[in-house]
């Protein structure tokens, strides 16, 4: 019965965290998960020792670090200005879009996706639509880059992270083996967007836009732009921090101690005051990863779902094509972050750890593309669309994430586990 009981709590605090909410309850990812693992602890699934001991204090560190790094950068106006110098380029709008595409996987790639999103989508949108340019075919770019590019690095996205503390993989490893996958998944993604969106695209400006607009987006398109503006002492000091950080990643320093010590740098400050630093801290995704590392610990203990583990194995070597679709589902079923959690315990007992530790980390990245619901850069894409009178709804995005997500993961398994095909 108690069994039961525990099943039921990880059942409900997963499918809570993949769909966001739970019914009649005015209740987020972040207060889903905290709950659910204080329930686990109160049940006795896991014990207050071992809970505490299953949150990984290096992830929460290296996630608030790259917080306040890209808080400074954002606030500088660095992102806004990148954005409206690359989508502001006078080329023909598929040569525009793989501009927008390969500036923002790049940046992806070192100041985390979700980052950059939220300060591309207004620019895209605004530049976009004064220059009579359909916005889908950018958005979903958008969204589908930045999800590419943070496959590339440990910092460029939060299960990233996690990957690359729990294996120990230095930096540089990780980069040399990940860059391959992210330039070609790249590759791959911008031509099939062009591809399905070509009647909107061609190689002139077209006048035909898609998506419906309000009268502010309508008005938009016949107001002059002019460059965001920029902090010019905030900058210079946000860039310096952010080079260090990977100076240091790249000597192969201590990830966590590299992003706290360039965070630290840009905490001192004459002018801001930390109440003002500390706003541009998401602190209820801190609470989210803490309760998640409870919840997933009290997972591995009662020894929920034990059965994936036979889908890793083939004979006496494991299966990197089985973990790539296990790890692929399990991220558009319960998001990229807890999949990774979950299948941390057995990728890491693996013969050849390494490159299992590398396959998960491209799988679970690349599956976000295949549905607007798979990652949270999607989400920011579609939301801050919606606010402007741009629909982005879930079919169209998924006509463009099946195959770029399908192709993806066949051109990383091709790279990863060439023995396999």
């Amino acid at each position: 019965m108690q069994e039961a009981v525990w099943v039921f709590l990880v059942v409900v605090t997963l499918t809570g965290v993949a769909i966001g909410r739970l019914p009649g309850l005015a209740m987020n990812r972040a207060t889903i998960s905290v709950t659910g693992a204080t329930l686990l602890v109160i049940t006795g699934a896991i014990s207050w020792e071992s809970a505490s001991a299953a949150i990984d204090g290096d992830t929460i560190v290296l996630l608030w670090a790259m917080m306040v790094v890209n808080g400074h950068l954002r606030r500088s106006g660095f992102f806004a200005r990148v954005a409206w110098q690359v989508i502001g380029a006078r080329l023909p709008a598929p040569l525009l879009l793989g501009v927008l595409m390969a500036v923002s996987g790049a940046l992806s790639a070192l100041f985390l996706n979700d980052t950059v999103v939220l300060a591309f989508t207004p620019l895209v949108i605004e530049v976009v639509l004064a220059a009579h340019l359909p916005p889908l075919p950018f958005l979903i770019g958008l969204a589908i880059a930045a999800n590419i590019g943070s496959v590339a690095t440990i910092i460029g996205n939060p299960q990233n992270m996690i990957i690359g503390l729990s294996s120990g993989i230095a930096f540089t490893r990780f980069l040399e083996a990940m860059a391959p996958v992210a330039i070609g998944a790249m590759v791959i993604a911008w031509i099939v967007v062009v591809w399905l969106f070509r009647e909107m695209l061609g190689w002139r400006r077209s006048l035909r836009r898609e998506g419906r607009t309000s009268p502010e987006a309508e008005g938009s398109r016949s107001r002059p732009l002019s460059p965001p503006d920029l902090d010019r002492s905030m900058l210079g000091k946000s860039l310096v921090a952010a080079s260090l950080l990977v100076i240091a990643l790249l000597s192969r320093e201590g990830v966590p101690l590299a992003a706290l010590g360039a965070a630290s740098l840009l905490l001192i400050s004459r002018r801001l005051s930390p109440e003002s630093l500390f706003e541009e801290i998401d602190w209820g995704l801190l609470v989210f990863f803490s309760g998640l590392f409870v919840v997933t610990g009290a997972v591995n203990q009662i020894g929920v779902a034990p059965q994936m583990l036979s889908a890793l194995y083939t004979g006496e070597a494991p299966n990197l094509a089985s973990l790539t679709l296990v790890g692929a589902a399990l991220s558009n079923l319960v998001s990229n972050v807890p999949a990774v959690l979950l299948l941390s315990p057995w990728v890491s007992s693996l013969p050849s750890p390494e490159t299992a530790w590398l396959t998960l980390a491209m799988a679970t990245t690349l599956a976000g593309n295949l549905t607007l619901l798979g990652s949270v850069a999607n989400l920011i894409v579609a939301e801050t669309a919606r606010r402007r009178g741009i629909i982005l709804g879930f079919s169209p995005y998924l006509r463009v994430g099946l195959p770029v997500t399908l192709l993806t993961l066949l051109w990383g398994g091709l790279l990863m586990f060439p023995g396999e095909f």
